[in-house]
């Protein structure tokens, strides 16, 4: 406690308190990963193809000089004719099935802080007739 007098010659005493001062600071409370993972999967799809048989068939030749005999002929007298099918293919190709969005916010939560601060106050003791008023 300080004594102070004024112009006046009144003496004064200055009293003083502790205020609480709270507020926050930003931390680092964490860290959140995302991670993507890649798995094998399998799938099975149904797809029919064509396979070409052969098939013999015994026409009589009415006019050999209209048949111009271009068909491919073994030297054992037996024909060859390409016989086809069709090949399964099967090709991968990547496409984005999903987009994943990260966003944070802020949360405010309320929490009471409790803490200790020092005040001053003044008592004023009397001795014999004395009167005292309090202005407060």
């Amino acid at each position: 406690m300080a004594q102070h007098t004024t112009d006046q010659d009144r003496p004064e005493i200055v009293l003083s308190e502790e205020r609480l001062d709270v507020g926050t600071e930003t931390q680092q409370a964490g860290v959140a990963r995302v991670r993507k993972r890649s798995y094998v999967e399998t799938v099975q799809e149904r797809v029919d193809r064509g396979v070409e048989h052969a098939e013999t068939e015994r026409v009589p030749v009415d006019d050999a000089a209209a048949d111009s005999g271009e068909v491919e002929t073994l030297a054992d007298g037996s024909l060859s004719i390409p016989v086809f099918e069709e090949e399964i293919v099967v090709t991968k190709r990547l496409v984005v099935r999903e987009r994943v969005v990260v966003r944070k916010h802020v949360v405010h939560e309320e929490h009471v802080v409790t803490a200790e601060v020092r005040r001053e106050r003044v008592e004023v003791e009397a001795e014999g007739d004395v009167v005292v008023t309090d202005e407060r």
